[in-house]
């Protein structure tokens, strides 16, 4: 799940590129694990910094449309290059596996209760 420029344009200024982890909710759904790219991923050669979240999780449907509310927990890695897309997907990998050992700590897991992930007002979306 991409965010928009927009958003990307908002997060603070002093977020470095790299891998982060932390905790998502799709609309007014479950709270799963996430890992986030913030960056410019060089192996793309992107000219506009992005973010993107890979939710933890197997969605039956498409979520396009809704709202994507995130909480990052801690930080994975730098942003690197690869030298093939092999390398990237390996990384990629590594990154999820790191990010569900370090959410299953209890001072990472309690925060998957917290109510920034409860507030069904703030949650709508106007089709």
């Amino acid at each position: 799940a991409n965010f928009s420029e927009q958003v990307v344009e908002s997060f603070p200024s002093d977020i470095s590129p790299g891998v982060y982890y932390g905790w998502a909710c799709v609309g007014n759904g479950d709270v799963h694990k996430m890992v986030l790219s913030i960056g410019w991923n060089p192996f793309y050669k992107n000219i506009k910094k992005s973010a993107e979240t890979h939710i933890i999780h197997t969605f039956k449907d498409d979520f396009y449309g809704e709202v994507l509310s995130i909480v990052i927990i801690g930080y994975i890695r730098s942003e690197k290059n690869f030298s093939s897309l092999e390398a990237l997907i390996s990384a990629i990998r590594e990154d999820i596996e790191e990010a569900k050992r370090q959410l299953d700590l209890p001072e990472h897991l309690k925060l998957k209760d917290d109510n920034f992930f409860h507030l069904p007002e703030a949650k709508t979306v106007k089709h």
